[in-house]
């Protein structure tokens, strides 16, 4: 799954969708978007999967890992804070330092972690 997840940052393309079912699990691969043209599950899945892999890579997710993910300008910070502010809502990451206050430098993990 990693690696899947992996190419498909490589390559700019939409999170892709892992379907379990009762014998095997599916990765479905989506053509190149642009962030303006996914819905809000497809932003949220991609933030929670880039999450997971900079987890898995010991690394933390930030607002301009998340930016450069979507090969976003430094002018669409609003656009990345809304698409984490999205993800926390939906409980698929949370702070990794809940105690830290300053908004610049805000880092995220998966919720299991």
């Amino acid at each position: 799954m990693d690696k899947v997840i992996q190419a498909a940052e490589v390559f700019q393309l939409p999170a892709p969708d892992f379907r379990v079912g009762e014998r095997r699990t599916s990765a479905v691969l989506f053509a190149h978007q642009n962030l303006d043209e996914m819905d809000r599950n497809d932003r949220i899945r991609a933030c929670y999967q880039h999450c997971c892999l900079r987890y898995v890579m010991n690394e933390k997710m930030t607002n301009q890992s998340l930016r450069s993910r979507f090969n976003l300008p430094e002018s669409k910070v609003a656009s990345v804070s809304q698409i984490i502010a999205a993800t926390v809502d939906a409980g698929k990451i949370k702070l990794a330092d809940p105690t830290q206050t300053s908004t610049r430098y805000r880092s995220y993990v998966p919720f299991w972690a």
